[in-house]
């Protein structure tokens, strides 16, 4: 099962956010039921892994997935996005089959 990896732009966005609120500079991505087509994405910070995560490093940066998650992520890429219509954080999901205009929710 490949891991799920973390773009240098999302890690030094993570950085960032992680020394202004006096963290450590770990992001947790989990999956929840709902949104517009099944599941949603949910980032925070988190103070440590936990026992059953599995964990990636990206400079200095890592980004932590619950087990339940994996299945759902694996093999995606967490990036940190620009545009004229604000920042955040995506994620590019080989898996999904399906998505919303928002992107923040997706089918398998």
């Amino acid at each position: 099962m490949t891991a799920v990896t973390l773009s240098p732009s999302a890690a030094a966005r993570v950085a960032f956010i992680a020394h202004k609120q006096v963290k450590p500079a770990i992001l947790r991505l989990s999956v929840e039921g709902g949104g517009c087509s099944g599941f949603q994405y949910r980032f925070g910070l988190a103070d440590a892994p936990e026992a059953d995560d599995t964990i990636t490093e990206t400079d200095g940066v890592k980004l932590v997935v619950d087990a339940a998650s994996l299945d759902l992520v694996a093999g995606c890429v967490v990036d940190y996005v620009e545009s004229l219509g604000g920042a955040a954080f995506k994620v590019e999901n080989p898996n999904a089959v399906a998505g919303c205009g928002c992107g923040s929710s997706f089918a398998v």
